[in-house]
């Protein structure tokens, strides 16, 4: 685990509840300002195709949205940040109100078929597309830009690496896809021969 993300989220409950079932708490070792994202990160990040973002609004709810689109639509910046489009949804803007109160966000990222997931804390703001053109052409592909209202941009401030244990391996339609392609080239090789041996 992180040092920053151990030093945001083991609270005294939290280390309270550790030494209740375990008899002690964790130690939490000096961290830095900030967690900087690494080619590790990166790498991650860019190969995702989805993310769940959490929010807290002024009631003290929390909300959890999904976000999803092509490999590679969560950007890494710099370092420090992330970003992304919004596109044109439900209207319900529940993250962009939640964020004009508390800026303060959990993106969850998982690889299902690698049992892999990194979850990131952070600070977010969201800008208006229409008065950004320069965030719009960094977080945004031309033929997709029309479709987009808002951009978000993280300042990371730690992650972590969770253990793969109880990650069920799942698969999108096209990674499925990929992996049966051999034998539907088997397959199709075996009828050939067949047909040709049928053949008078």
């Amino acid at each position: 685990m992180a040092h920053k993300f151990m030093d945001l989220t083991f609270t005294e409950a939290v280390k309270g509840a550790q030494k209740h079932y375990y008899g002690r708490s964790q130690r939490v070792p000096a961290a830095g300002e900030r967690d900087q994202l690494g080619p590790a990160e990166k790498q991650f990040v860019h190969e995702r195709d989805s993310f769940y973002m959490g929010s807290v609004n002024e009631a003290g709810w929390p909300y959890i949205q999904h976000r999803g689109g092509a490999a590679g639509f969560l950007r890494v910046l710099d370092p420090h940040t992330l970003g992304f489009a919004d596109y044109k949804g439900n209207r319900q803007l529940l993250s962009t109100g939640n964020l004009s109160g508390n800026d303060r966000v959990t993106l969850f990222l998982m690889d299902y078929p690698n049992r892999s997931r990194l979850k990131i804390l952070g600070h977010a703001r969201v800008l208006d597309a229409r008065e950004n053109a320069m965030e719009l052409e960094r977080l945004a592909e031309a033929d997709e830009r029309p479709l987009v209202e808002r951009l978000f941009l993280i300042d990371v401030v730690a992650f972590d690496w969770n253990c793969p244990k109880y990650i069920t391996p799942r698969y999108s339609a096209a990674e499925v896809q990929e992996l049966v392609h051999p034998l539907h080239e088997r397959i199709a090789e075996l009828e050939a021969r067949l047909k040709q041996r049928q053949t008078p």
